[in-house]
């Protein structure tokens, strides 16, 4: 079977402007849940999306596999985590280039069957110096067959955890999708959620709930987050309760968010602090 070792290294370059309006959206999408800061965390995943025509868009509606990404023989698509490491804060009217390079495609057998992994690396720069790092994972999977998924077991108690309570809306949804130009049907078509990707409902993107505990480990830790590594445990279904929560361990913070009902992690994470 092909390894597709041939997409190694490929990549590209693209740039856009850190704009006023861009922030202004990114802030009254997020209101309540972003630390303070003149360009707030997270808005770089606004920056410099894929963009192609309806011709070239697959049947979720991101562009089809093939042009920006390996057409891995595995259906879904989605993001399973990553790490980012902050140089330096963006600004206001920064011209952003961001160099994308594809690192590395796997492939693993996991419990709900195959699983192909894409790794990219993300280097935003202004100015000519790097502001921001990033490793992204990408994860195809197969069809769902019914009752082939186990429902995950909820989580330990983190005792006097700081915590951001809320519960995602379809049109918390509908303007995250368009801030990123994420066009993936799972965030807005009901139908196609369940009945084809067979999920509960509409599914919460994974960065946003990344952006959620980006922003509070920067507001809890009163200091400088350099490092910051999440990963996607089980998807968050709209309109569900949750908690973000944030706990300091080891010269760092934990991070997760967590169903308020039933107490099951969605997301994790772990933030490393400046010393």
């Amino acid at each position: 079977m092909n390894d597709f070792s041939d997409w190694i290294g490929w990549g590209y370059t693209r740039s856009e402007p850190v704009s006023e309006r861009l922030i202004a959206q990114f802030r009254a999408t997020l209101a309540g849940y972003l630390a303070e800061a003149e360009v707030p965390v997270g808005l770089h995943w606004c920056l410099v999306p894929d963009v192609v025509e309806p011709a070239h868009l697959g049947r979720d509606c991101h562009p089809k596999p093939g042009i920006f990404l390996p057409a891995l023989p595995l259906p879904r698509r989605m993001w399973a985590g990553g790490e980012l490491e902050f140089h330096e804060p963006f600004q206001v009217d920064d011209v952003v280039e961001r160099e994308t390079v594809i690192e590395g495609v796997t492939f693993k057998q996991g419990r709900s069957g195959r699983l192909g992994f894409v790794s990219q690396r993300h280097v935003y720069k202004a100015g000519g110096a790097p502001r921001l790092t990033e490793r992204q994972d990408i994860v195809y999977r197969e069809d769902p067959t019914p009752g082939q998924a186990r429902p995950p077991a909820p989580a330990e108690e983190w005792p006097g955890a700081e915590a951001w309570h809320l519960t995602p809306d379809p049109t918390l949804l509908f303007r995250f999708s368009a801030l990123t130009f994420n066009g993936h049907r799972i965030h807005y078509d009901h139908p196609y959620a369940t009945q084809v990707e067979g999920y509960e409902g509409l599914v919460v993107h994974g960065p946003m709930q990344a952006v959620w505990m980006m922003n509070l480990a920067v507001q809890a830790a009163n200091r400088t987050v350099r490092r910051f590594s999440y990963r996607g445990r089980t998807p968050l279904i709209c309109s569900a309760e949750v908690a973000i929560e944030s706990r300091a361990r080891d010269g760092g913070m934990d991070l997760r968010v967590r169903h308020v009902a039933d107490g099951v992690v969605t997301m994790e994470g772990r933030a490393a602090l400046e010393d």
